[in-house]
């Protein structure tokens, strides 16, 4: 009995060891392949010319990338993320990316910027005291220049007027002439 003992012994500890070095096999796979993965999503961000990419960090966990840090606009926190989704091996994305400055991006402020832009020009148009046609408009950045001819003064003071109470402009540059006829 005692050498039964001993072999389902040896056959107890063959088996653990068997079974812990499979474990430890599996495990460094798991961890081979998020660094991967890891280096996968770097280059990615590193290689879009939209990201700066060394204001994000990857993390990866079983599949699961982690970004944080932060983006300057949710454009650009929405695009890490579509990018980092894309990647073979990507199981999810946890996107902890912080916006900094949200009304700051260029492409927002180029979406503010013709808005403003177009919604000044169609009140002049509804304005039949202002000659829309001869009034230019450029917006950027919530400053609205206004330039052009308009025949009084009392026509410069309304055009100056409904460009300041337009929603999203901060100042108004007035260039615009007055020709009396």
């Amino acid at each position: 009995m005692n050498k039964l003992t001993k072999t389902l012994s040896a056959v107890a500890v063959v088996s653990v060891l068997g079974l812990s070095s499979q474990a430890e096999a599996n495990d460094w796979k798991d961890k081979s392949k998020d660094a991967w993965i890891d280096g996968k999503a770097e280059t990615v961000l590193l290689m879009n010319t939209n990201l700066n990419s060394f204001d994000i960090n990857t993390d990866v966990e079983k599949g699961v990338v982690i970004l944080t840090g932060k983006v300057d606009s949710k454009v650009e926190r929405d695009l890490a993320e579509e990018l980092i989704e894309s990647l073979d091996g990507v199981n999810s994305v946890e996107n902890e990316l912080t916006v900094m400055n949200k009304d700051k991006s260029s492409f927002g402020n180029t979406m503010m910027d013709a808005k403003v832009a177009t919604v000044l020009e169609t009140k002049y148009l509804l304005e039949s005291e202002v000659s829309a046609t001869d009034i230019d408009i450029e917006a950027e950045n919530g400053v609205v220049k206004l330039s052009g001819l308009v025949s009084s003064d009392a026509e410069h003071d309304l055009a100056i007027a409904i460009a300041k109470n337009t929603d999203d402009v901060k100042r108004v540059i007035d260039e615009l002439e007055v020709t009396e006829e």
